[in-house]
């Protein structure tokens, strides 16, 4: 198979290394990675701005760039949600993203449903309590996990996965899938709740125990990440990935 990396512009700029080791996971797998230089936002500030225009134009770049891929697979649940999710107000009819829409995978995603991965490529030793945050797009769109309102058995993707790695111990908050208070642009928009509401999530994580906040989408890891640092909190923020090839700190 020929898999599209497709790397958020936040990750981008600002967690290159979360790329780097989606990169390696894959790689490790034995997929031929490809790392189209052409990609760019998916547009989903556009979006959440109101700007259907802008939102429509990238959606079509977007399908663009990746229609002659087997799969693409990104290191963001939210990212992709916006793609598979959508990208339909915008784009519905468009011959190659109907195509495409059904390829488009976070990477947890990719690793269970697709390449049904039962081991890491390499051993891992990471002798750390961490807690799981489920983000909610990731939570609601790509069935991360199990989201309490529905009373369903619990099930949850990221503690699957992370039960590959030797040494971990996992732990998850009280209220296990409650917001972030990241929200994209409701960060800008509505600031103090947006931290009041992160520094609840953060308090939550920390009650646990764990060293670490482990999670699936990059976007919630910065929100809490930024309000762990103003607040001189011990506690870290990792991506799921940063773990399974042993790039996760101090192991």
């Amino acid at each position: 198979m020929k898999v599209g990396l497709f790397i958020p512009c936040f990750v981008n700029e600002l967690y290159p290394h979360v790329a780097m080791a989606t990169l390696e996971l894959l790689e490790g797998y034995g997929v031929d990675v490809a790392y189209p230089m052409e990609q760019s936002c998916c547009g989903q500030p556009l979006a959440n701005n109101g700007d259907s225009s802008g939102a429509c134009e990238a959606a079509l770049r977007f399908t663009g760039v990746f229609k002659d891929f087997d799969y693409v697979v990104a290191p963001s649940g939210s990212c992709v949600s916006h793609v598979t999710h959508h990208y339909p107000w915008y784009i519905a009819d468009n011959a190659d993203f109907q195509r495409l829409q059904p390829r488009v995978f976070e990477i947890v995603e990719f690793l269970q449903d697709v390449l049904k991965v039962e081991k890491l490529p390499k051993p891992v030793h990471f002798p750390h309590k961490v807690s799981i945050h489920q983000s909610c797009h990731g939570l609601r769109e790509l069935h991360h996990a199990s989201p309490s309102e529905l009373m369903i058995p619990y099930q949850s993707r990221l503690e699957r996965i992370l039960q590959l790695v030797d040494g971990i111990e996992i732990g998850l908050p009280e209220r296990r899938d409650e917001c972030c208070g990241f929200g994209g642009t409701f960060s800008v928009d509505e600031a103090d709740v947006s931290v009041a509401m992160g520094r609840d999530r953060v308090a939550q994580h920390e009650a646990t125990g764990a060293e670490y906040i482990v999670g699936a989408d990059p976007s919630c890891l910065m929100h809490m990440g930024g309000i762990i640092r103003h607040n001189g909190r011990t506690i870290r923020p990792l991506h799921v990935v940063e773990i399974l090839t042993g790039r996760g700190g101090a192991a």
